[in-house]
């Protein structure tokens, strides 16, 4: 779901009107093809992309959380995120798992001692960008496949989330945890989700839409805890954007909050029912 401005503090106002649009779709435009080719090419092109995204937000977590008073600590995570890195472009999974275990709780012995927990958080949530797509893409025959119907799943579900919430208002859906966004914007992010994840199964060739659907449905409702759960962070924190890297969204958080949660209920999903094969999991059903 997209950033709304409600979700900033008063003291902190968001560009708005037709420069923050433009700023926007100029963002878009670069942005998404990229993604797409990246993920077209998959190899080690995949794993570098994901998981340079996964050391710009854990740049973007630990100055959220603990400032620049644990150089150390920063340091730790970025060491074991290039370890799981080399470790997931190798096929070692379990193994790049490990590594992002380790470096949180290296984060957490070297953090400032209020906020250890929050620190080692993120390390997981930074290596979670980076392991649950790479995991994914993997699978020769529906890796990319998979990754093209996350992107439309999370992608629609951000746009007519924030289009239907803004066109029709209503009731809030979580008004202490992200205060402008509606009921209704969910119901629509989600059933126009729904659509593009179908429409991206049937492109491929994939059949079984009712579970195709389900699925969309499912890791729709995903990307919006992952929404949510970003806006009650930075709120938190006093911030009105993870960082200023992607001029008219803020930080690559704030543009990844959707998809690594449900990047991460995709791999989960499509692991408990292939092993090792999740993408194969995730889609044929």
């Amino acid at each position: 779901m997209a950033a709304d401005p409600a979700d900033v503090p008063a003291s902190q106002p968001r560009a708005t009107g037709s420069r923050e649009l433009a700023l926007r779709v100029a963002s878009a435009i670069v942005l998404a093809p990229l993604a797409i080719a990246v993920a077209y090419v998959g190899g080690w092109p995949f794993v570098l992309f994901w998981g340079a995204a996964a050391v710009g937000v854990w740049w973007e977590w630990s100055r959220l959380v603990a400032g620049q008073a644990a150089p150390g600590a920063f340091a730790a995570g970025v060491a074991g995120l290039v370890l799981a890195s080399v470790l997931a472009g190798l096929g070692y999974v379990a193994a790049a798992v490990g590594a992002i275990a380790l470096a949180a709780l290296a984060v957490a012995a070297l953090g400032p001692s209020e906020r250890r927990l929050w620190a080692a958080v993120g390390v997981g949530y930074a290596g979670t960008i980076l392991v649950a797509p790479v995991t994914l893409r993997h699978d020769p025959e529906y890796g990319f496949v998979t990754i093209v119907f996350l992107f439309s799943v999370v992608w629609v579900t951000d746009v007519m989330a924030y289009v239907v919430g803004r066109l029709v208002g209503g009731p809030k859906l979580a008004p202490r945890l992200s205060p402008n966004k509606t009921w209704s914007g969910a119901v629509g992010g989600a059933a126009a989700a729904v659509l593009a994840g179908v429409a991206t199964a049937r492109a491929a060739g994939l059949d079984n839409w009712t579970m195709i659907a389900l699925v969309g449905l499912a890791l729709s409702i995903c990307s919006q805890a992952g929404d949510i759960f970003e806006s009650r962070l930075k709120r938190r924190h006093g911030a009105k954007d993870a960082s200023q890297l992607i001029p008219g969204h803020g930080g690559l958080m704030d543009r990844l909050d959707g998809f690594v949660a449900a990047a991460l209920a995709a791999a989960l999903l499509g692991a408990l029912r292939a092993g090792g094969a999740p993408a194969r999991g995730l889609l044929v059903w």
